[in-house]
């Protein structure tokens, strides 16, 4: 069900040759690009009125309004199972510790006497979030957007899901009852690239946001692209990951289980196994086939994503390089299923998350670890970070000099800005004290 490559005997190539070697999903944001620009221009020109045309379109729903009402909302909360708001109640509760502790305070460095720089953190002022709402419905994506922005002080909180036929147009009650539950009321049945557009340029329902976060399909990371330097984004989110790196002493049971719950989310997600340990590759290949058997979404999900050139089981030699390759494969995702599983995580340098040992699955941080789901894909994690307080907050410089202060410094100034044919940067300097510059005590 799920193939294998072999990187035992030789010794492991380094960057992009290992890269090469890993599995990975076809994801080609630059081709998807040129499909969504005349979306997004039409969201620009026609507003509200391409937003509506747009949801018969791709949604099978002829709205009469882009913004959710009230009612709807409550409603929406009223009639929720108790058991699921009691569980969205506590995935709250416990993102709100999570990430009230990543709130960033103001701090003053005296740099000189006199002379000082201050770091002071912003919220941006308005924030359009993503809920997907294609193949399942993801109320706990509203959780993880809605919260961190809500903890870092951003004021202007919006959310859009795509329109659903099934309920008149709404978006799926259950992402309405997670808003209600946060506080959000400002809530829009626009899904895919529309939902970014929306966002990016305003319409009559709509005022533009500053930033736009939040998961999505190809047709939302390229929107993202579209319009990256007029908006912020947080990532181009590709097909979901899960890296699992397990040795003899793993329970095959439960790498076979996480390695399936990656698998069902979209037939692109991908599964990744790495391990020294062949008799548990073939325990867990041996495994596979009845859990599969025993869930749903099979055929259009979770076989495709694991048969698929982005499923592997990997082999390396040993945990140190088993090490090199997740590394260089960098998960959204990675489980240490080894032999003093802390000890190898703490090791890890590239991953959107790590989840240590048997007993915290990826599920649980998809749900109520505290942790936040909304992390780099397509081995980003290289570079970036999961969503955070610290995505929606700008740092400001502010700097605080006394005239005897500048004084000290004004000849390095001079010198630095002549260096650099810029001697206007010096003349600048030389205008406060008469154009002599001050000798240096």
């Amino acid at each position: 069900m799920i193939s294998r490559i072999d990187l035992r005997g030789d010794a492991l190539p380094e960057g992009p040759a290992l890269r090469d070697l890993l599995p990975r999903a076809d994801f080609d944001v630059s081709a998807a690009l040129e499909k969504v620009r005349p979306i997004c221009e039409a969201v620009h020109h026609r507003g509200d009125a391409a937003l509506i045309d747009f949801a018969e379109k791709f949604d099978g729903v002829r709205l009469e309004k882009v913004r959710v009402p009230a009612e709807a909302l409550d409603k929406a909360l009223a009639e929720l199972d108790p058991a699921v708001r009691a569980a969205l109640e506590e995935s709250i509760r416990r993102a709100r510790l999570v990430h009230r502790a990543q709130r960033r305070e103001t701090h003053t460095t005296q740099v000189v006497p006199g002379g000082s720089v201050t770091e002071k953190w912003v919220p941006v002022d308005r924030v359009g979030l993503y809920a997907p709402g294609g193949r399942s419905v993801y109320p706990s994506s509203v959780i993880m957007n809605v919260v961190p922005a809500q903890e870092a002080g951003v004021e202007s909180v919006a959310l859009a899901s795509p329109a659903q036929a099934e309920f008149g147009g709404l978006p799926h009650p259950t992402i309405l009852a997670a808003c209600a539950l946060l506080g959000v009321d400002e809530v829009y049945a626009a899904g895919g690239a529309t939902a970014v557009a929306m966002f990016a340029y305003g319409t009559e329902s709509c005022p533009p946001a500053n930033m736009v976060t939040g998961p999505g399909n190809i047709w939302v990371a390229a929107a993202k692209r579209y319009f990256t330097g007029k908006i912020g984004i947080d990532a181009e989110a590709g097909p979901t990951e899960i890296a699992i790196l397990a040795d003899a002493t793993a329970d095959p049971v439960h790498v076979a289980a996480d390695l399936i719950s990656q698998a069902e989310h979209d037939p692109l997600a991908a599964a990744v196994l790495v391990t020294d340990s062949p008799e548990l590759a073939d325990a867990v290949d041996k495994e596979l086939e009845p859990q599969v058997a025993a869930t749903r979404h099979i055929d259009d999900r979770i076989v495709p994503a694991l048969k698929g050139r982005q499923s592997a089981i990997v082999l390396v030699d040993g945990v140190d390089e088993g090490l090199k390759v997740v590394d260089a494969y960098g998960a959204e995702h990675l489980e240490i299923q080894t032999a003093d599983a802390a000890a190898v995580a703490d090791r890890v340098r590239n991953a959107g998350a790590i989840f240590i040992g048997p007993w915290a699955p990826v599920s649980l941080g998809d749900y109520a670890a505290g942790s936040n789901h909304v992390l780099p894909t397509g081995g980003c994690a290289c570079h970036s970070s999961g969503l955070s307080v610290q995505s929606f907050l700008r740092g400001i410089h502010i700097v605080d000099y006394t005239k005897d202060a500048l004084a000290e410094v004004a000849h390095h100034v001079v010198t630095l800005a002549e260096a650099e044919d810029l001697p206007a940067h010096g003349a600048a300097i030389k205008a406060r004290f008469g154009w002599k510059v001050p000798e240096s005590k």
